[in-house]
């Protein structure tokens, strides 16, 4: 497999290949049935909309991507690290064996692996992106910032998600179903109270808010009404200026004008994130 720029160091920096029996390319024929799921797979659900055109192009073309497995631990068959999607598509393209290359893999190497594969294909979505993350950091005790490497994004960016984690079930529910979008679960975290994240959650759904609309929700509920400006419009330009610097710091950010220059607010949630924020301001 080869390398992908910028997302993560690969399949083969991290875990050799095994020789044995391996056909050109190190890839061999496995029977579907001796491939186990990942117990530590963070997709937890592909929809069958999303496979139909892989089960379709399996059909017509075989699978073209060997599968990477690793032999399982009690001797009977073999463990899936990467291509949870292929395995899926291929069953339902009534397959009964895969190409997969066979390697060498620890736990930790096996669950990193399967991040990477994810990332490198399509986005994850934040509450299994969180989980996958959060086993990391736990289970196998990585920083946030050896995390961040690995998966190559900011560490803001993983502190951030990680905190979707500490939504009530309810609210994770909503995140997941698609009724709230992951920029209204972040502004929900900053109320004080699980009760007080769910209602005003069930009041996005209900009234339709948009992200600014939760956060001056927030606000007010918090006794913090936002001053709005009642002449002066804000420009393209400043908008323009906010988004950018939320893109490169992974953060919420405000700027204000006043008659004579003004100010720029940069929001943080964590010491972790504040720390991270200002080692990339003073790198910069």
């Amino acid at each position: 497999m080869s390398r992908k720029a910028g997302l993560g160091r690969g399949l083969d920096a991290l875990i050799p290949a095994t020789e044995a029996g391996a056909g050109e390319g190190g890839a061999r024929l496995v029977a579907i049935g001796d491939i186990r799921p990942n117990p530590r797979q963070p997709r937890r659900e592909i929809a069958r909309g999303d496979l139909d055109a892989l089960v379709a192009s399996i059909r017509q073309h075989g699978v073209l991507q060997p599968l990477v497995v690793t032999p399982a631990s009690d001797g009977d068959g073999y463990v899936l690290i990467a291509g949870e999607r292929r395995l899926q598509a291929a069953r339902l393209a009534d397959l009964d064996s895969v190409p997969v290359v066979v390697r060498v893999a620890d736990e930790r190497s096996g669950l990193e692996l399967a991040l990477v594969e994810n990332l490198q294909r399509e986005d994850l979505g934040p509450l299994e992106a969180a989980e996958g993350y959060r086993q990391l950091v736990d289970d196998f005790g990585l920083s946030h910032d050896e995390v961040a490497r690995r998966v190559a994004k900011s560490r803001s960016a993983i502190s951030n998600t990680l905190r979707l984690l500490k939504l009530p079930a309810t609210v994770r529910q909503m995140l997941a179903g698609g009724k709230i979008s992951e920029g209204h679960a972040r502004a929900l975290l900053a109320l004080p109270t699980a009760q007080a994240q769910a209602a005003a959650a069930q009041t996005i759904v209900r009234r339709g808010l948009n992200v600014r609309q939760v956060e001056d929700l927030v606000q007010r509920l918090l006794g913090q009404r936002r001053r709005q400006p009642r002449a002066r419009r804000r420009s393209p330009e400043e908008t323009d200026v906010e988004e950018r610097l939320r893109q490169s710091l992974g953060t919420k950010v405000q700027l204000r004008r006043g008659r004579k220059g003004g100010s720029l607010v940069i929001h943080f949630y964590s010491d972790e994130e504040l720390e991270a924020l200002i080692e990339r301001l003073l790198d910069e």
